[in-house]
């Protein structure tokens, strides 16, 4: 339930969020504004302060001038009022009324100057701390609660002025507002004492301040939005020319090397475009010599491809007639003569596979694909590889061929991959078994070759597949290989949308496997047989340490960063794919999966070389290596396959 409430709350953030982490101009102008904010809020405080407090300090002094002027004209009443004693009939009662007159006249006469700007309250001295109702004398309609009850206390007990804050109540019903009080205790006229004290109202400071924060808050907001309009100005002619930049390099990598970025005045933003379209004029023009030195080259091997068929027809004719006569020559120029017919044989296969190769490189292969049973062509190219097992003293295994194995593809093609890996397996399976596994499950099928030799060398995997490339250039062969075949099956698994890809371990054999769909432009999603074998000497150890409940240590183990997906089942659901595939799925109208996108084994793409790999295809090793991979393996004339 929370989970459903977060994404709930989340689902509407996502498009801010995201146009938070694209627009760079947006968290500039943001950044900005709230950094103006916060300064002006702090020059905003600072200033309030100060002001507040010239303007406390100016009506304190005033008040306290005041009042001082007011307390001394009060003892200078009571003084010249001091020594008449009251008449012969005068009683208590009537002395008591004339000192009561005698402080209204006094309040009076003290707040007549003050014309609404302060009130003055006489109070007796015994009633501090309790109810000021007996004796109390106020001006301007002032509540005797206006005064704090410790201001009170402190003046009875002391001799000089005491002054405090406070809010000034009225009798009237008129609004209570902030005032000043200042007191001081005095004797009347008959030398008793009492309390004198002067309200100042702070009603014009209160004005002053609400007028200066007005006049910060609309200059700040003014301010604030200024520096965002002006940093949004300043931003837009930086990001301008990046985004710019930036769409013509997105173009750029898309093939369209003619773009160039419109480059205006003589700033650091225009040197800037100038170096980008010189770096974009120079790629172009290396591109172009580079495609138009491939193109040359691929049309040299095709034209002497063709052109070495002619000679080639006729000195095989006449190898065939030396052949044949064989048995008339001596023993050194018979041997001489099967010698120059398995050259010729050899010879033969390597034009044909240069031809294919030119063909993939130009994009002129073809594909014909109908629906065939795998098993047929497996069993095809079983029979035509036993004479070379038994003669390598091993026997050729298949498992899971019970059931059809329907996929839409090329006969002609799948079998040529096929035959590459069950003789590629025979030649380095040093006289052990190889077994063939089939497997079929959702959309995809897959063929498995598994031989026990040599095996692969870690990081091996992810060059086997490069043109005449070979493991052990030491190593002598017995099928005359060119070369070019594992090169060639690449491009078949390719052109079918399929996956080729090896695994191997060192003394612990290899596998290699093929995966296609089951229908046609259909992509793949998985295998339905692992890449690693159940009986890799990593899965054994696994294996082991579960039988015994302890930890087992690998002492070897396939390609390096090689996950095992599942286990291997010849008629199983389907598997995880590939972690790195060494064919990554063709483009067609529906998304495709990404092999490297998958789990289940480590073998990286082998990218083409004649054009990079469609976006998310794994290809993950950069063009100049795979040319220079290339160059360095075109010397040798053997490759770990036909």
């Amino acid at each position: 339930m929370l989970r459903l409430l977060a994404r709930w709350i989340r689902r509407p953030l996502l498009p801010a969020v995201r146009l938070w982490r694209r627009n760079i101009q947006l968290r500039v102008v943001v950044a900005t504004l709230l950094m103006s904010l916060g300064v002006v809020l702090l020059l905003g405080f600072v200033v309030m302060g100060q002001v507040r407090n010239g303007l406390l300090d100016a009506k304190e002094r005033a008040a306290q001038s005041q009042a001082a002027g007011g307390f001394s004209a009060a003892q200078d009443e009571a003084s010249a009022a001091t020594g008449s004693a009251p008449a012969d009939g005068d009683t208590p009662g009537t002395t008591s009324r004339s000192l009561l007159n005698w402080r209204s006249d006094l309040v009076v006469q003290l707040a007549s100057g003050g014309a609404g700007a302060f009130d003055v309250v006489a109070l007796s001295s015994d009633s501090a701390g309790t109810a000021p109702s007996r004796g109390a004398r106020a001006s301007g309609g002032v509540k005797v609660e206006s005064i704090p009850v410790a201001l009170r206390e402190a003046v009875a007990q002391g001799t000089g002025t005491f002054q405090t804050y406070t809010r000034i109540q009225y009798a009237d019903g008129q609004r209570s507002e902030a005032g000043l009080v200042i007191g001081k205790r005095l004797n009347d006229v008959e030398g008793n004492t009492y309390e004198l004290y002067y309200l100042f109202p702070l009603t014009q400071e209160a004005a002053s301040l609400a007028l200066v924060k007005t006049t910060i808050t609309t200059a700040g907001l003014f301010v604030v939005v200024l520096l965002g309009a002006i940093a949004w100005l300043v931003v837009r002619q930086v990001v301008t020319p990046v985004r710019m930049a930036a769409g013509v390099a997105e173009r750029l990598s898309a093939g369209r090397l003619q773009e160039r970025m419109k480059v205006t005045g003589e700033d650091d933003i225009a040197r800037l475009g100038e170096a980008f379209n010189k770096m974009a004029q120079n790629l172009q023009h290396k591109i172009q010599q580079l495609e138009d030195l491939s193109r040359m080259q691929r049309r040299f091997v095709s034209d002497v491809s063709h052109e070495l068929r002619t000679p080639l027809t006729t000195v095989r004719m006449a190898a065939d007639v030396i052949y044949e006569a064989r048995s008339d020559f001596d023993p050194v120029t018979a041997r001489s003569a099967e010698l120059l017919g398995d050259q010729l044989d050899r010879f033969e296969s390597l034009l044909a596979d240069l031809l294919e190769i030119s063909r993939f490189d130009a994009g002129a292969a073809a594909l014909e694909a109908e629906p065939i049973d795998l098993r047929d062509v497996v069993h095809r190219v079983i029979d035509g590889a036993r004479p070379l097992a038994e003669h390598k003293g091993g026997h050729i295994r298949v498992v899971g061929d019970e059931q059809p194995v329907i996929a839409e593809a090329d006969a002609r093609r799948v079998e040529r991959v096929l035959r590459n890996l069950v003789v590629n397996a025979v030649e380095h399976g040093e006289g052990r078994d190889v077994v063939v596994r089939l497997a079929s499950a959702g959309g995809a099928v897959a063929v498995a070759v598994r031989d026990y030799g040599v095996g692969l060398k870690p990081g091996e995997a992810t060059r086997v597949f490069n043109r005449f490339w070979r493991a052990d250039p030491a190593r002598a062969r017995t099928t005359g290989g060119t070369g070019l075949g594992l090169s060639i099956a690449l491009e078949d698994a390719r052109l079918h949308g399929g996956w080729l890809q090896a695994w191997g371990e060192p003394g612990g054999g290899s596998q290699f496997r093929l995966t296609l769909p089951r229908t046609a432009d259909e992509p793949l999603r998985g295998s339905p047989i692992p890449l690693e074998p159940e009986d890799s000497r990593r899965n054994r150890q696994h294996t082991a340490a579960d039988h015994t409940g302890g930890p087992a240590r690998h002492t070897s183990t396939g390609v390096p960063g090689q996950t095992q997906s599942g286990s291997s089942t010849a008629t199983g659901r389907v598997l995880p794919g590939p972690a790195r595939s060494a064919v990554p799925p063709r483009q067609s109208r529906s998304a495709t999966a990404d092999p490297t996108a998958l789990p289940g084994n480590g073998t990286r793409v082998v990218a083409r070389e004649h054009a990079a790999g469609p976006p998310g295809s794994g290809d993950d090793t950069p063009p100049d290596q795979h040319h220079q991979g290339q160059d360095q393996t075109k010397r040798k004339d053997t490759t770990r396959g036909r």
